[in-house]
């Protein structure tokens, strides 16, 4: 075995030794994938949550089966992109797949284990319909029909803007001057959300006590998975919430936020969210705006054309 527990090398030998994966050289798609999976930036709950990792394992998986014993110096981004296109047929599962080799590539390269992006100019496939943001009708129905923690965990939701991994561990010791100051489990970066004044009249019948603020009828903390289940059953007694989408609420807050004026870098301050994907999230809202604009200006400029008819000229000064 070899001696320093902090190289690759180290837990190639231990997950060799443990029957885990096959004998390869720290040189190999195998042993880079290996190295990464087992370094903190994939261990450390703080940086990725289960269920990233777990899709991220079931991505790198199809990079095993396609280069496993290659060598990862050979690796570039035409190989990824023969990969996606062979996905291009299930582009959700594409779009995985290339979120995992960004992944991986970013970590390899810091660590001078890639000499060149593995990545580089390879585009994910366009998404098609996806999660949509509630309507006001929508939202309406939630205040009117739901109560209780399905209540509180929508309207958590509705006015943070947040994922739902982070919206079932929000509580009071999250409360910092008028927000919620935490760290995104997903991505583990810091962001500060405002408490909106309709978020904080809910919260103010709400109970002060520790943990956090959605809990099962056994007491127990929700998890986001068991949350969308409960959801989901209650969805489907509300005809006017047929299609809705708890992560739909993520888009829904964006629209909110930039119709209230903030900018893309504020909503991503607030949100913890992409510059890009803010943009995707609010390209209907901000075409809407637009074309509502364009009738006001439309029926100014027929109101102004008939002001200047020369009837209407005549009517005025007789």
């Amino acid at each position: 075995m070899p001696d320093d527990p902090q190289t690759p090398e180290f837990w190639i030998a231990l997950r060799q030794a443990q029957g885990l994966v096959s004998a390869t050289g720290t040189d190999t798609v195998n042993a880079l994938i290996d190295a990464y999976e087992t370094s903190p930036a994939f261990t450390d709950p703080d940086k990725l949550s289960d269920g990233t990792r777990n899709f991220y394992r079931r991505s790198l998986k199809i990079a095993r089966d396609a280069w496993g014993e290659l060598p990862s110096a050979k690796l570039r981004p035409v190989h990824v992109q023969a990969i996606m296109d062979g996905l291009s047929q299930t582009k959700g599962k594409a779009n995985n797949f290339l979120g995992a080799m960004r992944a991986l590539s970013a970590w390899a390269s810091a660590r001078g284990h890639i000499d060149t992006s593995l990545t580089e100019g390879v585009k994910p496939y366009a998404a098609k319909g996806g999660h949509k943001p509630w309507t006001s009708a929508q939202i309406e129905q939630v205040h009117e029909q739901l109560t209780g923690m399905l209540r509180r965990g929508v309207l958590l939701y509705v006015y943070t803007g947040q994922r739902g991994s982070d919206v079932v561990r929000l509580g009071w010791t999250d409360v910092d001057e008028g927000g919620f100051a935490l760290r995104q489990r997903k991505t583990g970066r810091e962001v500060w959300c405002p408490i909106v004044p309709e978020l904080a009249a809910e919260m103010a019948t709400w109970a002060r006590r520790p943990g956090p603020f959605l809990l099962q009828d056994n007491g127990k903390p929700y998890t986001r998975k068991l949350f969308s289940k409960h959801f989901a059953d209650a969805r489907d007694q509300i005809p006017a919430l047929a299609g809705a989408t708890l992560h739909g609420l993520r888009c829904t807050a964006v629209v909110r936020l930039r119709r209230a004026g903030l900018s893309t870098g504020q909503i991503s301050d607030i949100t913890g969210m992409s510059l890009a994907m803010i943009e995707r999230y609010c390209r209907f809202a901000d075409k809407k705006a637009s074309g509502q604009a364009a009738l006001v200006s439309l029926a100014r400029t027929r109101e102004e054309q008939n002001c200047k008819t020369p009837e209407n000229w005549k009517a005025k000064n007789t």
